[in-house]
């Protein structure tokens, strides 16, 4: 499994021209789900995301977690990060996992950071989204289970 997290100020959702969801502060964050993963990239992820201190504190030091911020989590399903191009110009997504077993994947992702006592809010699965977000900082982070230690 494969994350990009962003901290934001705000981000959104809109599919068919209609916001879906909104977030203030928090981390939108997204998901690739490969093949290969496993309940345990799922739980590693879902505790690397809730304990990730990357907002302020007092004295602006990237040390909090987005539960001692009141962060928001969006949760952004995106196959295209299981791409390949070690071949040619065109990207092979034949590492990314099946959409039905993708889609329960992101549930249960999702369901997980929830039980760190989050709010986490999710895009539409399978949609063709537009995603709107302000990047506070800008502070990106690149999460593989696969290179977890």
């Amino acid at each position: 499994m494969r994350c990009v997290v962003q901290r934001v100020t705000e981000a959104s959702i809109t599919v068919g021209g209609a916001r879906l969801v909104t977030i203030g502060k928090g981390l939108a964050v997204l998901v690739g789900v490969s093949r290969e993963d496993e309940e345990r990239d799922l739980e590693w992820m879902a505790k690397r995301i809730a304990h990730l201190r990357i907002f302020p504190d007092a004295e602006g030091k990237m040390n909090l977690a987005p539960s001692m911020a009141g962060a928001e989590i969006l949760l952004v399903s995106q196959f295209t990060l299981c791409a390949n191009v070690r071949k040619g110009n065109r990207p092979s997504f034949a590492e990314a996992m099946e959409p039905n077993q993708a889609e329960a994947m992101m549930i249960r992702l999702a369901d997980a950071i929830s039980e760190y006592g989050l709010q986490v809010k999710t895009g539409k699965f399978g949609a063709h989204m537009m995603v709107s977000l302000v990047n506070d900082g800008p502070v990106t982070i690149i999460l593989d289970s696969r290179l977890r230690v």
